[in-house]
């Protein structure tokens, strides 16, 4: 390991049931930085979060991750999040039987937070995120609308204290009210917190809050440009036909 602080891609080829899907992706991600990926459906964007946070059935060809200098490719999900790394889901999963407040008070245990001053937390980023506190009580997801799944994966990123973020399409299923409520808190966590962040998104709307450092743009598995944050605009405008052979 090294004394650098960063969140480091490099050369990571991957393949998911046999195909290859990623084919060779290098992006660096400092502490406070934004970066965004956008593409067309299939390009790869997801199939990124999921190998970056070792979601079983992708297999990595070549290439590393790096977190802080630690080598985090043959690290479980869990242990990958521990080490600073959180994926905040495009669908997130409902899991009966499990508390919100059950499951981030385990999280302070496991990374040597104290319980109390994490519900503490909890409730004030709850209650920033216009989550209602009976929320916090009811089982994870369960019956709730995608616009508070995804709330509740915001609360979970915060309280978590991760390092770096994985937003797979955070704005999915979230109304305007809502995406500027969650992107805002985001954006301060970036600026304030050093949290770093990977933006994986269709529309602008996103990255008018976040504010992105870099936007990269993803074909086929691979990164063919990237840009600053007027870049977003230009794809929202253009399209990707440019990019496509």
């Amino acid at each position: 390991m090294t004394n650098e602080k960063f969140l480091n891609i490099e050369g990571l080829c991957a393949k998911a049931g046999g195909t290859k899907v990623l084919n060779g992706i290098d992006i660096q991600i400092k502490p406070s930085e934004v970066h965004a990926i956008m593409g067309p459906n299939g390009s790869g964007k997801s199939t990124l979060a999921h190998v970056l946070m070792g979601r079983p059935g992708y297999e990595v060809t070549s290439g590393s991750i790096t977190i802080d200098g630690l080598d985090v490719l043959s690290l479980r999900t869990w242990e990958r999040a521990q080490a600073g790394m959180f994926l905040v889901m495009q669908q997130p999963i409902e899991v009966p039987g499990v508390k919100i407040s059950d499951l981030l008070t385990e999280v302070a245990v496991a990374s040597e937070l104290d319980p109390q001053e994490s519900l503490s937390l909890l409730r004030k980023e709850a209650k920033d995120l216009g989550i209602d506190e009976n929320l916090l009580d009811r089982e994870l997801n369960v019956d709730l609308s995608g616009g508070e799944k995804k709330r509740n994966e915001t609360l979970q990123l915060l309280v978590s204290k991760a390092n770096y973020a994985i937003l797979d399409e955070i704005d999915s299923g979230l109304d305007i009210d809502s995406l500027a409520l969650v992107a805002e808190r985001i954006h301060m966590a970036a600026k304030n917190d050093e949290l770093g962040v990977l933006a994986i998104t269709h529309f602008n709307r996103l990255l008018d809050i976040l504010e992105p450092d870099q936007v990269h743009v993803l074909i086929d598995g691979r990164i063919v440009e990237t840009g600053p944050g007027e870049l977003a605009l230009q794809l929202e405008k253009d399209g990707y036909q440019k990019f496509l052979k």
